[in-house]
């Protein structure tokens, strides 16, 4: 794009890659030059942790309170209970509550590594929709809100109209999904002076519809902005692999897994990625993402360590660091290598080696570790293991055994002292 932004905030946003779409570049640059701007992303409760799909967001928000901004971070109590239809398939599974409460929970802990919460006028605020959203009076809010949203005009969003062209239902409940995100745009801008919205590109619907409906009902002049939609160079969706979604919690996926994840990063978005996940320079960035052969490899340490450093500290990030060394290079077990444990009664009888790889997350099934074992990709302590019908002994567990598939995914089995 042409625009030459003034304010810090879209510089940066601009020249590191995180804009897809702006409603208004000018006007929205201007409102930033003026003064402390409030700008909120959603995020919805449907798991106990966010994953690394949504890290874009929030360094979003990091970037906003870094410049002087004040960051918003709007959870989905209410909008939870109903679901984003958005290019799905088929309907969310409704959540209780009870869930919904727990899972919020989670996600609130991986926010305070990445902003400052408290009462300046730049400290981020934690909100629930649901403070709003679960007191609302359906037929006021029918007669107030719904008649300023156009069926016809609702039908055309791509999200909806994708999923009737597939002849899959969509549901009146989820259909009033984004009237409710609108709703979340107009309370926040009456109760905070929230002017900006901004998302993942495909909630540019949505966040058209909530700054067209604050308009409307108060006068206010609100904008939107949105992130790409990220994949990895061969065309995977951003925050998932071969084993799940990267959690960002530590008790859904241990730092040491987390570290691997960007180690693991292809050379052709080495680059990229350091600009988006990182705070370092567009020049050491730039440099970092030229390095070819066997250096671009120190640029992906590099990534690693920034990236969980912001997550996990920087000692969860050098304990990765190291124990990634020792298992890479010096063929050793590792400290930080994920462990999971067994009860001496579990293998009275011996620990058969297909079930360790599964227990231990390194294949999905038994059929999947049968295959790893006879494609010459399963080790066990560095050696490979060449009988499915192996079995670790109790004296072997007392002491961790490091299970390894392939080159890059290695995990720790043991016995839980008595």
């Amino acid at each position: 794009m042409s625009y030459t932004p003034k304010s810090d905030f879209l510089k940066i946003m601009i020249e590191r890659g995180f804009v897809a779409d702006c409603t208004d570049y000018e006007g929205l640059d201007s409102v930033i030059v003026e003064g402390n701007i409030a700008a909120y992303i959603g995020f919805d409760a449907t798991a106990k942790s966010l994953h690394v799909g949504s890290l874009i967001q929030i360094m979003m928000l990091r970037w906003l309170q870094k410049t002087g901004g004040q960051p918003i971070t709007l959870m989905g109590g209410g909008t939870t209970k109903v679901g984003d239809p958005s290019f799905r398939a088929e309907e969310r599974p409704l959540l209780g509550e009870t869930q919904i409460e727990n899972n919020i929970s989670g996600i609130k802990r991986v926010f305070s590594a990445y902003l400052h919460y408290g009462d300046k006028s730049d400290d981020a605020l934690m909100i629930n929709n649901d403070e709003w959203l679960s007191g609302l009076n359906y037929l006021e809010f029918l007669r107030d809100v719904g008649r300023h949203f156009s069926v016809n005009r609702m039908l055309s969003f791509e999200s909806v109209k994708s999923r009737l062209e597939r002849e899959q239902s969509l549901s009146f409940l989820e259909f009033n999904y984004m009237i409710l995100q609108a709703y979340d745009f107009y309370e926040l801008n009456k109760r905070y002076g929230c002017k900006l919205q901004m998302g993942g590109s495909d909630q540019l619907g949505n966040i058209i519809n909530g700054m067209e409906l604050t308009r409307r009902i108060s006068d206010a002049r609100v904008f939107g902005l949105t992130s790409p939609l990220l994949t990895t160079s061969d065309g995977k969706k951003m925050g998932k692999s071969q084993d799940g979604a990267i959690w960002l919690n530590a008790n859904m996926l241990s730092p040491y897994e987390f570290w691997q994840f960007w180690r693991n990063t292809s050379d052709a978005d080495v680059a990229r990625f350091l600009k988006l996940y990182t705070e370092l320079s567009l020049d050491e960035c730039n440099v970092l993402g030229k390095l070819e052969g066997s250096e671009i490899n120190d640029a992906k340490v590099v990534l690693a360590n920034e990236v969980t450093t912001l997550l996990h500290g920087r000692d969860a990030a050098n304990a990765a660091a190291k124990t990634s060394a020792e298992v890479f290079e010096k063929g050793g077990i590792g400290e930080d290598l994920p462990t999971f444990t067994f009860e001496q009664r579990e293998v009275s009888d011996g620990l058969p080696i297909i079930q360790a790889f599964v227990k231990a997350g390194l294949a999905k099934s038994g059929k999947e570790a049968k295959r790893l074992i006879s494609e010459n990709g399963a080790k066990l302590d560095d050696e490979l293991v060449t009988s499915a019908n192996l079995t670790l002994t109790s004296e072997m567990l007392a002491r961790p055994v490091k299970l390894s598939a392939g080159k890059k995914r290695h995990a720790l089995v043991t016995l839980i002292s008595s």
